[in-house]
């Protein structure tokens, strides 16, 4: 089975975790891109150069998995600060089109996403005034169209009229003509997949929120999918950086002709119900959602289900992970990780498939839930655990996870559990924002800027991510020890890192 695969970007979240889900399966061939034809955070890919290894790449494949936002803008940033014009997107179409009747048999499963509007001011990812006016260019729609869908209080109609007179109109007339443009070429998405140019598209919301830019665009899309009747070949919830994983699933279970049966197994009785920090939605109607991207389907119960989701939510209150420290007291007294960790042992002995989406914290995982695995010596007896960034990041991942190693029993799922244990809990809840203040400072870096020490803060990195692994994970992973680690930082910041593990057999007294 070959699977051609043109990625978001360059970071590890698009490439490294996709390709580590498909080597679960021997027998896959993710072929994906050089990377000398890629771009660099906010530089553009070659999309000239992309072009041509596409015609060269898909002749002996069996499916396409396509970012639209790297083939059109150079990237996933790269989309959000674009300088193209309407002639330049109709020769993409055409493009396309042209694409689709050279290779007429080539099903092509594509992504889009609905540009993001982040709540804070920073030009990381961003444009550059994002830096000075970020924040009200997120307020100043959000309130607009909470205007126009509800009512404004007192408070906020002030809020709103601060906001207009202090934001240039230049600014605003920048980011809209560019959020115009690309929700053009979201709509013309939907015709290629209507003409039978596309397969299937998923169109993920980054950063999203209930009002705002993101939900006005929404509304546009939504409509004309409906007009145009795609309700199954055209799917949209939150998420971004977990769809090329998604996709991934979505292929290969249309490859080998399989539905896997999801059942979901809550951590609190609010759960299914709260809207999670970064998104416009209920945990519930996300997981529906990308279940049915996946190419899944809900089981009714246990007994049916194929893998069993457990979906380790907040009480009532979400924080940021590395706020667990002191956490919000619903974290304890809105669910019962006891008895939620005892129905996962009792599935794992049932001979069930159990895949963890550790959603309760944002942008990391949960110590607790982490703790009582290994307590029970279940930790490495999952099929998948994930719990990075948003929620649906970690839901889309371990659901990918799941379905493609699902008949597979491969040192490949073990290494892919290490790695989220290292990455998405020791890494992002914990070392991250450890360094951030006492790491740091002490070279005159700062969390977006590693400068010329990215050497250094690797170095410390896998320093600490070992020593914590090794006092945190007691009682699972005994057939293996992790000898070392080496880390990177793909964009010089510490938001995220990629890893490299060297794992060997545990040392003995009789094998030293």
């Amino acid at each position: 089975m070959k699977i051609v695969y043109l990625m978001f970007d360059e970071r590890p979240c698009n490439t490294l975790i996709v390709q580590r889900i498909a080597r679960s399966v021997p027998d896959l061939q993710l072929v994906m891109p050089p990377e000398h034809l890629l771009g660099l955070k906010k530089r553009p890919a070659d999309t000239k150069g992309l072009w041509e290894w596409l015609n060269e790449a898909v002749g002996t494949s069996d499916a396409l998995i396509l970012s639209v936002d790297m083939l059109l803008y150079g990237g996933l940033i790269p989309s959000r600060l674009h300088h193209i014009d309407k002639e330049q997107s109709d020769l993409f179409i055409e493009k396309l089109r042209s694409f689709h009747k050279t290779y007429p048999t080539l099903p092509i499963f594509a992504a889009n996403v609905v540009m993001r509007t982040p709540k804070y001011s920073s030009n990381d990812e961003e444009p550059d005034y994002y830096q000075e006016f970020g924040r009200e260019l997120f307020l100043r729609a959000s309130l607009m169209d909470k205007r126009t869908r509800d009512k404004l209080s007192e408070d906020e109609v002030k809020l709103l009229d601060s906001i207009e007179s202090k934001l240039p109109k230049s600014y605003i007339e920048d980011y809209e003509s560019r959020r115009a443009f690309n929700l053009t070429i979201n709509k013309r998405m939907l015709d290629l997949v209507h003409e039978g140019v596309l397969t299937f598209l998923s169109i993920p919301q980054d950063d999203s929120a209930e009002y705002g830019y993101t939900a006005i665009d929404q509304k546009v899309i939504v409509a004309k999918r409906e007009q145009l009747r795609l309700y199954k070949k055209v799917q949209m919830y939150p998420g971004s950086d977990e769809v090329g994983a998604t996709l991934l699933a979505r292929v290969y279970n249309e490859l080998t002709g399989v539905c896997p049966k999801i059942y979901p197994l809550w951590s609190s009785t609010l759960g299914p119900q709260l809207i999670p920090m970064y998104e416009d939605r209920p945990f519930g109607e996300s997981m529906k959602a990308h279940i049915f991207a996946a190419g899944c389907q809900l089981a009714d119960n246990p007994e049916s289900a194929d893998l069993i989701l457990a979906y380790n939510t907040p009480g009532r209150v979400m924080q940021e992970s590395w706020e667990q420290f002191e956490k919000d007291i619903t974290y304890t007294s809105f669910r019962n990780m006891l008895t939620f960790v005892d129905q996962i042992k009792k599935y794992i002995q049932s001979g069930k498939k159990v895949i963890v989406a550790d959603s309760a914290y944002a942008n990391g995982g949960d110590l607790e839930l982490i703790t009582l695995l290994d307590e029970e010596g279940i930790l490495d007896q999952l099929l998948s655990y994930k719990g990075w960034n948003t929620n649906c990041n970690t839901l889309g991942t371990t659901i990918a996870q799941g379905v493609v190693g699902l008949r597979e029993q491969t040192d490949i799922i073990r290494e892919n559990l290490l790695y989220h244990l290292l990455d998405d809990y020791f890494y992002q809840s914990e070392v991250r924002m450890e360094m951030v203040a006492d790491f740091l400072p002490k070279y005159d870096l700062n969390y977006f800027d590693l400068k010329d020490k990215e050497d250094l803060v690797n170095l410390e990195r896998n320093k600490r991510l070992i020593r914590r692994y090794k006092e945190v994970v007691r009682h699972s992973f005994k057939e293996v020890e992790l000898q070392k680690i080496d880390s990177f930082a793909p964009w010089n910041r510490m938001f995220e890192c990629g890893l490299e593990m060297k794992l060997g057999p545990v040392q003995t007294k009789e094998n030293k």
